[in-house]
């Protein structure tokens, strides 16, 4: 059974478009869950969507010495809101699952009844923040366990450009990642342009290496309005350079600011992608809940979406 989202990202001629967010608090009750997806689903009614991401949020300070910005809160099941959010919107959600605290039966049983209970269709496998840890299930097993799941789940990946900056093997753990089955992967949000585009031109290479045909990667972009945002973002590890952080902190309008900045980086990502075949999409999220930053997501979106569709047009026609 294909998912509707694997036809539409089987088709490399056009863009793949979400709205990335996350489960409320755990202390939200009934009403306040129906008044938060209510919110989100009249901000979609303007805009048109391939679907949404629903990220499961885990406390990552094991990854990092500095304090968090932002307060860990826990949240309600990524599952049952990614239920709540296809129920009300009508539209694919992919959730996603951060798999390293549960054995592999755990993790088995979470998977059937991720697909029988709530009607999970499409799903990101997250590994552990860090090496450190007590890590029950590592990410490669948890490909392991799903392969052997009686169902059949529409799989994608996460990539972190700035791991490859780094690391420089990024395009390789895409390669095993999609020997695990994944069909997709969805970036970190991207601040530094060059970082990604040099991960997809090594990816390609790959691909062509290997005589495989690239897959689809959505890349994430956010909007940041405040220098606390900003500090949230690195805490995350997105790597923002000097210079543009000094171009949103120095602006009279950090916002605005921020979104120019995004569309030049998807257009220096279009340049480098398109030509070489690897199919993209968009995700677009707010990191913090300032209504600001969640409006100024929304017009970021209809700005970047408006950006992939023409270029993707251009190719078409050459």
């Amino acid at each position: 059974m294909t998912s509707e989202l694997s036809k539409k990202f089987q088709d490399p001629s056009r863009g793949v478009y979400f709205i990335g967010t996350t489960p409320p608090k755990s202390t939200f009750e009934e009403p306040k869950l129906e008044e938060v997806s209510q919110k989100l689903l009249e901000r979609l009614e303007h805009i048109e969507v391939d679907g949404l991401i629903v990220y499961d949020i885990q406390d990552e300070t094991s990854r990092i010495d500095k304090p968090r910005p932002f307060p860990f809160m826990e949240t309600h099941d990524p599952r049952a809101w990614s239920k709540r959010l296809s129920q009300a919107s009508g539209k694919p959600v992919i959730t996603y699952k951060s798999v390293s605290s549960r054995s592999s039966e755990e993790f088995s049983n979470w998977l059937s009844e991720a697909w029988q209970d709530y009607n999970i269709r499409d799903l990101v496998l997250v590994g552990a923040p860090s090496s450190d840890g007590d890590i029950k299930l590592p990410l490669p097993q948890a490909y392991k366990t799903l392969e052997a799941s009686a169902h059949p789940f529409n799989l994608g990946g996460v990539t972190i450009a700035e791991r490859h900056a780094k690391k420089g093997d990024e395009h390789q753990r895409l390669m095993k990642k999609t020997e695990a089955g994944c069909e997709f992967f969805i970036s970190q949000a991207v601040y530094n342009p060059q970082a990604t585009a040099d991960l997809i031109s090594q990816y390609a290479r790959a691909c062509k290496e290997q005589e495989q045909t690239p897959k689809r990667i959505i890349l994430t972009f956010t909007p940041c309005g405040s220098a606390k945002t900003l500090e949230f973002m690195e805490w995350l590890g997105i790597s923002v350079p000097d210079a543009t952080k000094h171009r949103i902190l120095d602006s009279e309008a950090p916002l605005a600011e921020s979104i120019k900045i995004c569309r030049n980086a998807l257009e220096q990502i279009i340049e480098t992608a398109l030509p070489l075949g690897v199919p993209l999409g968009l995700n677009i999220e707010s990191l913090t809940n300032r209504k600001e930053e969640i409006d100024a997501s929304i017009q970021l979106y209809k700005l970047l979406r408006a950006t992939l569709d023409l270029k993707l047009a251009e190719q078409a026609i050459q």
